[in-house]
């Protein structure tokens, strides 16, 4: 089973605090700065959005050059080996891969300008010149032994990381709670009467 962050939408407050703690973590690591998920807004609720680190992963299937892979029990994206087709953003079914780049400006301190595009322009659409687009995902903090940045700092524990052990843990919970279930006439077992057995 693949490790991956869960989010309960009913603690988040949208403070962005996972966002700015994503960005920090990989931008210290030389990796793009862009954060690996997103705060959503609907109505009153928000939660954040992230990999899903999918077992049979859409996005890895669809990579041309195998620059997403499944490793560590999860699915690792190589930004060096990334030609930054979005054939992985548009496959994933979340909606959890962001193309992205770092300016020229913002490499060895070069001063040079870069045109700018609308905001109102599509992510997947958007190119700047002098800027190489590569895939942005969860990758789950692998360079961290603290785990993922996002899970740490959340102030409402809105965020967990889950793998085999916690699913299992949590799956036990729950069967010890349907066992404990009272049974009452009002809400009888379902009836097996005139199945073929």
């Amino acid at each position: 089973m693949n490790r991956f962050v869960i989010a309960e939408p009913r603690k988040c407050i949208g403070c962005n605090t996972c966002m700015a703690a994503c960005t920090e973590a990989h931008r210290k690591q030389g990796l793009q700065s862009h954060p690996r998920l997103t705060v959503m807004r609907i109505a009153d609720d928000t939660g954040p959005v992230l990999c899903h680190q999918c077992e049979d992963a859409p996005c890895a299937r669809v990579c041309p050059v195998n620059a997403i892979t499944h490793a560590a029990d999860s699915i690792l994206l190589d930004e060096q080996a990334c030609i930054g087709c979005k054939m992985c953003a548009l496959a994933c079914p979340f909606g959890a891969i962001t193309p992205s780049g770092t300016a020229v400006t913002g490499v060895a301190g070069t001063g040079t300008a870069t045109p700018t595009h609308s905001a109102a322009l599509d992510p997947l659409l958007a190119w700047d010149i002098g800027v190489k687009s590569v895939a942005v995902k969860c990758d789950l903090c692998a360079f961290s032994g603290d785990g993922p940045a996002c899970v740490r700092v959340c102030p409402t524990a809105a965020l967990y990381a889950v793998d085999a052990a916690a699913a299992g843990q949590a799956a036990a919970v729950k069967r010890t709670l349907a066992a404990a279930a009272p049974v009452s006439p009002e809400m009888p077992l379902a009836s097996l009467e005139g199945l073929d057995p």
